[in-house]
């Protein structure tokens, strides 16, 4: 299998991952709004193992999450992509959450969303993705 690519909106950064993605989520939480600018993240979760960055230094935020977790954020010092995240949640340990946006190959896009994560916070005119896991927090 061809590793999967991706990167910031201005070249800066690209990074790629070897093998499937070991979830695929939503995510509607405060800080995944901000981070969007919008309802949700779009999230691609690699395993660290499988993932490298390719291109640039990405910088970092670190944040207390509102569940507790530490959430990281990794973004682009040019143009403030962001990239990836990781998180202290043990569910979330050692994968690198890649915002699916950022991917080079955007039918990587139409693959099913396994789970919506803090799903009460969803906006009411958005609908529940067909078949996949419904979850208040991580």
């Amino acid at each position: 299998m061809a590793a999967t690519t991706g990167g910031c909106l201005c070249g800066a950064c690209a990074y790629s991952y070897a093998g499937n993605p070991a979830i695929r989520a939503l995510c509607y939480c405060g800080p995944c709004r901000k981070i969007s600018g919008g309802t949700n993240t779009v999230n691609v979760g690699v395993p660290e193992a499988d993932f490298s960055v390719t291109k640039g230094q990405p910088k970092s935020y670190a944040m207390q999450h509102q569940w507790g977790l530490t959430l990281s954020i990794f973004f682009c010092p040019e143009c403030a992509t962001v990239l990836w995240k990781t998180a202290t949640d043990a569910g979330l340990q050692g994968m690198k959450i890649v915002q699916a946006g950022t991917l080079s190959d955007v039918s990587q896009l139409n693959e099913k969303i396994d789970v919506e994560f803090y799903s009460p916070e969803r906006p009411s005119w958005l609908t529940p993705v067909d078949n996949a896991d419904q979850r208040a927090q991580f």
